[in-house]
């Protein structure tokens, strides 16, 4: 029995050091992934980290919760390719982008207007995924000058006090829990990946109809979020912050939505409420691909989202470059009073010009 039990410690113990030893490995090798490829830039917002790459119409690619600009490249790999000059910065909390106590999916959508601000790029189609969607729509909202074209992909809109709801708070409250430690993340893609795209959104037979390149785009969109724990200020943030709702009327660019039925995280309910809000917003619905839509319906989300990114590129501002008419003068995240008059006056030319051509049509 002695004997038995030696060799039941010497077993265990090897199992835990060869544990430990892949998890060491792939942490340094997933902080080494995320150091040294992105740039910090300082604004009124606080430190903003992003990438960028392409050429082409500009994109602003906005990650959903539990990414980063890394997630970002990863859908401008998965939809946009290379057509487009990409922008993808990380959201307050994620990675080295800043967070501030207090702040707001409207400060958020302020500081993509810095960021633009410092690249010089006066207009973008914006994509958006899952959680990106507050920040995307308020952006469109708030700097209507700025945005061509909006896309949202399987995105939280709207506050909702129905049961599924409920259900679906629960599983972000316990992905928040998961997503503040290193070790329990990673340990949960090593022996319960099944259960974490349970969580994600996803149901069994979503998961169990992946094909291998599916399933593939999944896993690396799992495993990406490697490291956690410097993007867990980002998804606290996500998890608590009000959600735009009714405000999202004041959108004026174009508006494209997808959405599959059946996901369990950011309920389909977001996507009928933006569709029937924004004005002549268009919905792609799906029956099936849950919250893991992106990979189901990769070649169709590809092909409508990168033909409506290309209908509405380009439509600069009579007035000149918007970076040379209003330089970043803003006080903490807040906008200068001149633009939101402006923003106010060319919302309003946007909304009557929209009459005009609708009158005309049905004369």
């Amino acid at each position: 029995m002695s004997r038995i039990l030696n060799w039941s410690v010497v077993a265990s113990t090897a199992v835990v050091a060869l544990f430990t030893a892949a998890y060491l490995r792939d942490m340094a090798r997933a902080y080494g992934r995320v150091r040294g490829r992105s740039t910090v830039v300082p604004s009124s917002c606080g430190d903003i980290e992003y990438t960028e790459g392409g050429s082409g119409p500009p994109v602003l690619v906005i990650h959903g919760s539990g990414g980063g600009y890394d997630q970002g490249e990863l859908l401008v790999r998965a939809l946009l390719g290379d057509r487009f000059r990409w922008i993808t910065p990380s959201r307050f909390g994620y990675l080295r982008s800043a967070f501030r106590e207090g702040a707001t999916f409207d400060d958020q959508a302020h500081a993509y207007a810095r960021l633009l601000d410092h690249l010089g790029v006066d207009e973008v189609a914006v994509v958006a995924l899952s959680h990106g969607g507050p920040s995307a729509l308020l952006f469109a909202a708030l700097h209507p000058e700025r945005v061509s074209s909006l896309t949202l992909i399987s995105c939280g809109v709207a506050s909702s006090d129905t049961p599924d709801q409920a259900q679906a708070g629960r599983r972000g409250d316990l992905l928040m829990t998961v997503f503040k430690h290193d070790a329990l993340y990673w340990g949960l893609t090593k022996l319960f990946k099944r259960r974490l795209k349970e969580l994600m959104g996803a149901d069994g037979a979503v998961i169990a109809g992946l094909t291998r390149e599916q399933r593939a785009l999944v896993d690396q969109v799992i495993d990406h979020m490697n490291p956690v724990s410097p993007r867990a200020a980002g998804a606290a943030f996500d998890n608590t912050a009000a959600l735009p709702n009714e405000r999202i009327a004041a959108v004026r660019a174009p508006t494209l939505v997808f959405h599959a039925r059946d996901d369990t995280l950011q309920l389909f309910h977001n996507a009928e409420f933006a569709a029937s809000t924004i004005p002549d917003a268009k919905l792609v619905s799906f029956e099936r691909g849950g919250h893991l839509l992106i990979s189901v319906e990769q070649a169709t989300i590809r092909r409508a989202m990168q033909r409506h990114i290309l209908d509405h590129a380009g439509k600069q501002s009579p007035q000149g470059s918007w970076s040379a008419r209003f330089p970043t003068a803003a006080v903490g995240c807040s906008v200068p009073v001149a633009l939101r008059k402006t923003h106010a006056i060319r919302s309003k030319e946007r909304t009557s010009e929209g009459a005009r051509r609708e009158r005309l049509r049905t004369d």
